[in-house]
C-alpha cells in the first residue's frame, strides 16, 4: 500500500498527488511513468511521473479526472492509501547533450513536461517552455515553469490569460524569427503534437513527442498504444513513450486514441452512480 502523503486540486478537473514510495523515488527519471490502482478491484491506469523527492522517497503524480478509474483515484484523501504502484517504468526522455530546448506542454500534459524542463534546467540547459490551456480557470503550473524557464509564454484557446491562440503561433514566431533549438520536445493532445511537429519540419529542428495520450495497460501485452513511427510498430509503454514526432503516424494515433470513448464514457456514469447510490450522498 501507498499512503498519499498531500493531496491538491490544481483546477477544476486535475489533481496533484504526492504518494508515499521510496523503491520508486529512488531511480525515477524524466519521462518516466508509474502503474497504479486506487484500490484492489481497481483498474490498472498509467500515469506519468510529474516529480519525485529522493530523500522523502516520494513521487508526485498529476492526473485528470476523466473516467472510473481516476475518479476513483480522486475521491481519495490525504492519508489514505494508494492498493498499487508499481515503476518506474518506460524510457526516460534524452536530455544530455541539450544545450537550447524548447518545450512545448498542452493541458495536463504540461504536468509530463514540468520534469522534463527542469531537469534540461538542472543540466545547464537555456529552456523556453510554450504552455498552453482552454482557459485562465484551467491553467497549471504556471509557477513551477517560470522558476526554470528562460524564456515562459502562456497561451490559452479563449485569451483569459497570457496570450490568446495556440501553443504553435509563438513556436512557428520564434522560428520565422531565426531562432533555433536542439531539440523541441512536445507533450500534450495528440493534435497538437501533430502540428508541433509540422512547424519544425520545414526548419530541421529535431522534435520530440510523447505519446503518454494512447497508453492502456503500460505494459506492452494489451497491444493499444501501438504507434506507427517511421513506417514500423513501436508500443509507447515499452518502446517510448517519446518518438521522433517527424517519423510518427499522428492520424492514425489519433484515431486509435477514440476507441475507448464510449467505454470510458459508461465508467465514468457508473462511478457517478455509485456515489449518488452510496450511503454518504
Amino acid at each position: 500500500m501507498y499512503k498519499i502523503i498531500k493531496k491538491e486540486i490544481l483546477n477544476p478537473t486535475v489533481t496533484r498527488m504526492v504518494v508515499e514510495a521510496p523503491l520508486v523515488a529512488k531511480r525515477a527519471l524524466a519521462g518516466q511513468f508509474v502503474i497504479l490502482r486506487a484500490d484492489s478491484r481497481g483498474e490498472r491506469i498509467p500515469l506519468t511521473i510529474a516529480g519525485c523527492d529522493r530523500e522523502k522517497g516520494t513521487v508526485t503524480i498529476i492526473f485528470q479526472v476523466v473516467g472510473g478509474a481516476t475518479m476513483c483515484l480522486n475521491a481519495k484523501s490525504e492519508g489514505e492509501e494508494i492498493a498499487d504502484l508499481a515503476g518506474p517504468l518506460g524510457v526516460p526522455t534524452e536530455v544530455d547533450g541539450l544545450k537550447k530546448v524548447a518545450v512545448v506542454g498542452g493541458g495536463v500534459g504540461c504536468a509530463i513536461a514540468l520534469p522534463v524542463a527542469k531537469r534540461l534546467f538542472e543540466l545547464g540547459a537555456e529552456v523556453t517552455s510554450i504552455v498552453g490551456f482552454r482557459s485562465r480557470d484551467l491553467v497549471i503550473l504556471e509557477e513551477e515553469f517560470k522558476e526554470i524557464s528562460s524564456r515562459f509564454v502562456l497561451m490559452t484557446d479563449d485569451g483569459s490569460c497570457g496570450e490568446k491562440g495556440n501553443v504553435c503561433i509563438p513556436l512557428s514566431r520564434l522560428l520565422e524569427s531565426g531562432e533555433r533549438f536542439d531539440a523541441v520536445i512536445a507533450i500534450g493532445p495528440l493534435v497538437m503534437m501533430k502540428f508541433v511537429a509540422q512547424a519544425t519540419k520545414p526548419y530541421h529542428i529535431k522534435t520530440i513527442a510523447s505519446m503518454n495520450p494512447i497508453m492502456i495497460d503500460g505494459t506492452g501485452m494489451c497491444g493499444g498504444c501501438r504507434v506507427s513511427v517511421g513506417g514500423e510498430m513501436k508500443f509507447a509503454c515499452v518502446d517510448g513513450p517519446d518518438f521522433d514526432a517527424h517519423l510518427i503516424d499522428f492520424d492514425e494515433a489519433i484515431k486509435r486514441s477514440k476507441t475507448y470513448a464510449e467505454f470510458e464514457a459508461q465508467a465514468r456514469e457508473r462511478h457517478c452512480n455509485l456515489f449518488k447510490n452510496s450511503p454518504k450522498s
